[in-house]
C-alpha cells in the first residue's frame, strides 16, 4: 500500500536503530566499567547472588584477621616460656654450683644473687596477686601480656577465637596457667616478700626440673594451638580466593566477549542509520504517482 501519513518501513528501522543504541550503549558502558551488571534489570538474581557472596567474603577476609592475631598471641606466649625455659635452665644450673661443698658462703651468695633476680623476672613476666603468688606486693602489669591481655593467668573457659565466617565456627586455645602447679613453687614468695625457694635448697633442682616440665607442656599445648591457627588461615585464605572466583563470574565483564558484541552493535547502529534514511524516502514514490 502506497501512503504518504504513515512510513511504517520508517517506523520499524527507528525501533530497530533505538534497540541497538541501546545495546551499544549497555556494552560500552559494560567496557568502560568491567562489570557485566551495570543495572540491576540486566541479571537480577545474579546481582541477589553476588551480594551474598560478597558479604560472605567479608566475613571470610575478617576471620582471617581474627586467626592472624590469634596466631600472633599465641607466638607471643610461645616466645615468652621460650625464655622462660632458658631462665629455669640456668637456675638450674645454679642450683648445682651452689651445691658445690668447695664454695664458701660467699661463693654460694652470689649464686643466690643471680637466682633471686632470674626469680624475680619470672615473676614480673608471669604476674599475679599476693593471694596467687605470695608476697607483699602483686604484680598487676605483668610483662607477659598481649594487647592488655595477661598471658599466663587463670582462665578456665580459654580464648576462643572465630576460625570462620558462619555462626559456631569456633576454637578455644586453652589458659596457659603458670600461677599454680610447678611454676609456683619458683616464683612464690612469703608474707615478708622473701622467695621461698632458695638455690641451695635440698629440693631446688627437683622443683627447677618439675617447673621446666610444666613450661614444656604449656608450650606444647599452644603449638597445638597455633597448628590448628594456621590451617585455619590457610583454608580461610582457599574460600576468600573461591568466594572471589564466584563474584568474578557474576559481576565482571568478559571483555573479550563484550567487545566483539560492542563491534557488533556498533556496525547494526551505522548501518540502521542508513536504512532509516532511506527508509524516510520511501513516500517520495508516491509523488511519482501525483505527478503522472
Amino acid at each position: 500500500m502506497s501512503v504518504i501519513n504513515t512510513n511504517t518501513q520508517a517506523i520499524a528501522g527507528a525501533r530497530n536503530l533505538n534497540h541497538s543504541q541501546e545495546m551499544l550503549g549497555r556494552s560500552l558502558t559494560r567496557l568502560s566499567s568491567g562489570s557485566k551488571i551495570v543495572n540491576p534489570s540486566d541479571d537480577a538474581a545474579g546481582l541477589a547472588v553476588s551480594e551474598k557472596l560478597d558479604a560472605q567474603g567479608k566475613r571470610v577476609r575478617a576471620a582471617t584477621t581474627n586467626v592472624q592475631n590469634a596466631i600472633s598471641y599465641v607466638q607471643t606466649a610461645d616466645g615468652f616460656m621460650s625464655g622462660m625455659t632458658k631462665i629455669l635452665s640456668r637456675m638450674s644450673e645454679l642450683a648445682i654450683l651452689a651445691k658445690d661443698v668447695t664454695k664458701n658462703a660467699t661463693d654460694v651468695d652470689l649464686y643466690q644473687q643471680e637466682f633471686t633476680a632470674l626469680q624475680e623476672q619470672l615473676r614480673a613476666t608471669i604476674g599475679g596477686t599476693t593471694t596467687e603468688i605470695g608476697g607483699s606486693a602483686g604484680v598487676g602489669t605483668p610483662l607477659g601480656a598481649f594487647n592488655s591481655i595477661t598471658l599466663f593467668g587463670p582462665n578456665p573457659a580459654g580464648l576462643t577465637v572465630t576460625i570462620g565466617q558462619a555462626v559456631g565456627q569456633d576454637m578455644t586455645i586453652a589458659e596457659s596457667n603458670l600461677r599454680a602447679g610447678a611454676m609456683l613453687e619458683i616464683i612464690q614468695q612469703d608474707a615478708t616478700g622473701a622467695y621461698t625457694l632458695a638455690s641451695n635448697d635440698s629440693n631446688s633442682i627437683q622443683r627447677i626440673t618439675d617447673a621446666i616440665q610444666h613450661v614444656a607442656q604449656q608450650r606444647a599445648s599452644l603449638g597445638a594451638a597455633q597448628s590448628r591457627l594456621e590451617l585455619a588461615s590457610t583454608t580461610l585464605q582457599v574460600e576468600y580466593e573461591n568466594l572471589s572466583s564466584a563474584i568474578s563470574r557474576i559481576r565482571d565483564v568478559d571483555v573479550a566477549e563484550e567487545s566483539t558484541q560492542y563491534a557488533k552493535y556498533n556496525i547494526l547502529v551505522q548501518s540502521g542509520t542508513a536504512m532509516l534514511a532511506q527508509a524516510n524516502q520511501t513516500p517520495n514514490t508516491v509523488l511519482k504517482l501525483l505527478q503522472g
